[in-house]
């Protein structure tokens, strides 16, 4: 036995025979004397818990009893007593109550009562509730009840425990008994203990009692019959309650709880609480959830993450309101509402007052007009949209079709869904005319625009354009509107048929005020066809503002010759260098001119004093120079003023479509003002996704202000072009070289390439740019391998022999001007005599060596690819050499055509050299991919592909 056990004793202040004798239980530590009794030994609440072994007490008793002090509390933080004694059980709060008193009898604490005789019992549970009993004559009695341990009483002797518990004392057997209460006791159980009077509910009572409170009552109290003499009937199932609030504003809130019929709801975060529904199955309810979100699946709002939320509340119980607005409010108010009506177990509480809703679903009517706008080559453009004779305003309307809205709103409550295929069809066409903020102060269109208007015009059910508009799209929408002018009285030479159909096509722009772009293949007689305008205008208007062309400098002493032949009664003036320094100004040329040739280089230095003038119209030769609208260049020339703006390229893409943009925003700008808009919608689709319809509707966009032919469909006359590559073998130690150069280079880059390509493009280029030049020649990149030999340059001789002894002459083509000049050396070497030009070459020396080539007297001439591609009349030459590929189709297709042009007689033999097993292979195979871009957006073929290098591309290049 444990020495000295410390006992827990059940205490009342002196013996009590009545009820109100046990309003409280109260426990002190007592200790067996010396003669068995229970004693209290000078033992306190106070003292036990520290004396422990030193007062001759077990540890582990009396730690307990600390513990159970200490679980009762005090707001001082002390233990608590009642007259220094005793505690008070029904002040524990804590359930834990109940797992030390179990604990006490592992430990040996025994539980005694304050007399010799009571007992103290430690029952398992407690049940307090109302006990139903049915009589003969069908009244109904409702007894407060406690029962322990299947033992039930009336409830006189039992009190509480906290709210966790109950105690009850027999008076007969002098028995107390302690038990908690499954779950903890509610309110109303604690305030049937110590007496409550029996329910009585006479038969004729019965069926409204059980109609009207049994529920109530039940949701209070247990209530059981023992006796199975009453048997309640079940109660009906909960409805799900839609509560939608109607708010002056014109929102809708919707709020979700369940209602069971007994003035109760409970919210939807309980759905899976039994008690609360009766034990009815949690399934059930879930079905009735998922049948109101079915309803809710087919609802969509304005944003998508708003529809989803009605869904989640539901589908998820979770307890949010959703705040819907206008059409979302509407839509939701009109279609969805009634839907959720007609499902069993769902009601529909409607607050406020709702708008009298109405869909309108009539197919829309569309009329736009254009009217003279204030601002120069700008016209207000007007669309009208009706459905069901209502007309829609369009403001509102464009906002939430550029916003992606699904309907909208009116004024008088009614509202129209935005997903049909006329509004998708108005909705590409405003977002391609300009942005909301564009638009906010009204809407306008540029007269560059036909095609934009002729799809206008197609979706619309009546059109009303003005007068000066209509002549304007009539003629950039049908080439035979175009007036047949004549040629110009001043024109020297006679234009061939193609030449005097873009003479026509020019004049109509400049008549129009509209800019474009010349982009005939190269030499076809570009610069005949822009004199000839001149020209016309001359003749037309008289000497007034001069035009101005900007050309590059090996170009521009062109200009002055052809305009001597053309036009030779027009005031030309040259301008190659810029003011000062005992030059004349800007000014004073321009005073005497009726055409002014500078160059793009003194335009950059001295565009102020060109923006000062006003000019009668810009002329931009080789317009691919003015490609970048990063550049100096670019913005000097979009600060030109002049009513007539032509770009003149062949090429007026070359590597990509913001090229093109950069362009038409120059000659153009009212055709693709924004270029993140251009980006958006034509350039990252044909690029990257390669859409054809994309590229189909930027093709028809452009087509009205840009004039493209092809020899093969305007000068059939010219002798063919024959094409041959020309495979060489690279020598075994120059291989070695390579393939060593290559796993180096190659190792690099694809390293480099897992980064940004365009933070590491310059690295890029680089490398590319070596293995290009060790495919030339392994001296090119080192000079210590000048003794290995170069195929390349012994194929271009023997070649070279055959040509110059059948008495052909030759082009010699590279990008490289240090390649350029061994086979210069070699030429010099042999005794052949040749010609010379590249970018370091001085404009008189230019002139000089392009002379010397057309005289006969150098039967070859070698031409860097940059410097000559352009600007040359080279058709004495009938062989071209090509002696290192590039990417870029167009710089090559621009060098062949120094030779293949208007004026040629000959068949034109062009060979490209390519190194075996090289980077050059791949260019080649690279190249035909590239080429397809120029030629599906400006001729129409279908295939389009990114003409820019991307990282896929290097990898490719770097592949074997």
């Amino acid at each position: 036995m444990l020495r000295r056990p410390g006992q827990f004793q059940g205490a009342r202040d002196e013996p009590a025979r009545r009820a109100a004798s046990v309003d409280r239980l109260g426990v002190r530590p007592v200790t067996r004397g010396s003669r068995g009794a229970w004693i209290k030994a000078g033992l306190t609440w106070q003292n036990i818990a520290y004396q422990g072994e030193s007062g001759g007490y077990d540890p582990a008793q009396a730690r307990w009893f600390a513990q159970f002090a200490a679980l009762k509390g005090s707001p001082a933080g002390g233990i608590p007593t009642w007259g220094s004694e005793l505690i008070t059980v029904d002040e524990y709060a804590s359930p834990l109550f109940w797992a030390l008193l179990a604990e006490a009898r592992r430990l040996g604490v025994h539980l005694v009562g304050a007399d010799a005789t009571p007992d103290v019992r430690l029952a398992a549970a407690a049940w307090v509730g109302l006990e139903a009993t049915v009589d003969a004559e069908g009244a109904l009695a409702l007894v407060p009840t406690v029962d322990v341990d299947g033992a039930a009483s009336t409830v006189e002797h039992a009190r509480a425990v906290g709210e966790h518990g109950v105690y009850r004392f027999d008076f007969d057997t002098g028995v107390i008994e302690l038990a908690p209460v499954a779950g903890g006791a509610t309110s109303a159980q604690l305030a049937l203990l110590g007496g409550a009077d029996v329910l009585h509910v006479p038969a004729v009572d019965l069926d409204e009692f059980l109609r009207a409170h049994h529920r109530v009552l039940a949701r209070t109290l247990p209530i059981r019959s023992s006796d199975g003499s009453f048997a309640p009937p079940p109660a009906p199932p909960a409805d799900l309650v839609l509560t939608a609030t109607h708010a002056p504003a014109g929102s809708l809130r919707l709020a979700w709880a369940w209602d069971h019929g007994d003035g109760r709801t409970s919210p939807l975060a309980a759905s899976v609480d039994p008690v609360r529904f009766d034990g009815e199955p949690a399934e059930a309810r879930a079905a009735v959830i998922a049948a109101a979100v079915g309803v809710l699946a087919g609802f969509e709002a304005d944003r998508d993450e708003t529809a989803e939320r009605v869904r989640a509340v539901l589908e998820h119980a979770r307890d949010d309101e959703v705040e819907l607005h206008d059409a979302d409010a509407a839509a939701f108010a009109d279609r969805v509402v009634p839907r959720l009506e007609t499902l069993g177990r769902v009601r529909v509480e409607v607050v406020g007052d709702p708008p009298d809703y109405r869909e309108l679903t009539d197919r829309p009517t569309f009329t736009v007009t254009t009217v003279e706008s204030r601002q120069a080559d700008w016209f207000d453009l007007g669309v009208l949209v009706t459905v069901a004779g209502r007309t829609v305003p369009f403001m509102p309307l464009f906002r939430a079709l550029s916003t992606g809205a699904r309907r909208l709103k009116l004024v008088d409550n009614s509202y129209l869904s935005l997903r049909r295929p006329e509004f998708d069809e108005l909705r590409e066409l405003l977002d391609e005319a300009g942005t909301l903020a564009e638009w906010e102060t009204g809407m306008r269109i540029h007269r560059s625009r036909a095609s934009l208007w002729a799809d206008f015009e197609d979706l619309a059910d009546a059109a009303e354009p003005a007068v000066s508009w209509r002549a304007t799209v009539a003629g950039l929408a049908d080439d035979a509107a175009v007036e047949p002018l004549p040629e110009p009285d001043g024109l020297a030479l006679p234009l061939r048929p193609y030449q005097l159909d873009g003479f026509r096509w020019l004049a109509f722009l400049w008549r129009h005020r509209l800019g474009g772009i010349l982009a005939d293949d190269m030499g076809l007689g570009k610069t005949a066809q822009t004199l000839a305008l001149v020209e016309h205008a001359v003749e037309a208007q008289g000497r007034g503002a001069p035009f101005l062309v900007v050309a590059p400098t090996s170009v521009a002493s062109n200009w002055v010759r052809e305009a001597a032949r053309f036009t030779p009664g027009l005031r030309v003036a040259s301008v190659t260098a810029t003011e000062g320094a005992g030059h004349p100004t800007i000014t004073e040329v321009a005073a005497d001119a009726d055409l002014v040739i500078t160059t793009y280089a003194v335009l950059r230095l001295d565009a102020d004093a060109f923006a000062a003038l006003e000019w009668g119209g810009l002329v931009l030769d080789e317009a691919q120079f003015v490609k970048n609208p990063a550049t100096k260049a670019h913005e000097a020339a979009r600060g030109i003023r002049a009513p007539f703006r032509l770009a003149v390229t062949g090429t007026p893409v070359e590597n990509h479509l913001g090229e093109l943009w950069a362009i038409l925003n120059l000659v153009a700008p009212g055709l693709f003002p924004s270029r993140r808009a251009f980006d958006e919608r034509f350039r990252r689709p044909i690029e990257e996704d390669g859409n054809a319809e994309r590229r189909d509707l930027l093709r028809r966009r452009i087509r009205p202000l840009m004039l493209r032919r092809t020899k093969e469909a305007v000068a059939p006359e010219l002798p063919p072009k024959q094409e041959q590559v020309l495979t060489v073998a690279l020598a075994p130690r120059h291989r070695r070289l390579y393939d060593a150069t290559l796993q180096r280079e190659r190792q690099k880059l694809l390293d480099l390439l897992d980064d940004d390509l365009d933070r590491q493009r310059f690295i890029v280029y680089r490398s590319l740019t070596l293995l290009r030049m060790l495919a030339l020649d392994a001296s090119l990149i080192d000079e210590r391998h000048t003794g290995m030999p170069s195929a390349k340059l012994d194929a271009l001789f023997e070649q070279l022999d055959d040509v110059l002894a059948e008495g052909h002459r030759a082009l010699v083509f590279s990008q490289f001007t240090s390649f350029l000049g061994r086979v210069a050396g070699r030429l010099e070497a042999e005794g052949v005599p040749y010609a010379y030009l590249d970018g370091a070459t001085p404009a008189r020396a230019r002139d000089e060596e392009v002379a010397r080539f057309r005289s006969g007297a150098a039967s070859v001439f070698c031409i860097s690819l940059k410097a000559g591609g352009f600007g040359l009349n080279l058709t004495e030459a009938d062989y071209v050499f090509l002696l290192d590929p590039w990417w870029n189709p167009a710089s090559e297709q621009q060098a062949v055509d120094r030779a293949h042009r208007i004026g040629q007689d000959r068949r034109v033999m062009v060979y490209r050299l390519v190194a075996e097993g090289t980077i050059e292979e791949k260019v080649m195979a690279l190249k035909a991919r590239k080429g397809e871009l120029v030629a599906s957006v400006l001729d129409g073929d279908p295939g389009a592909t990114d003409a820019a290098l991307s990282a896929a591309d290097v990898r490719e290049l770097l592949d074997g």
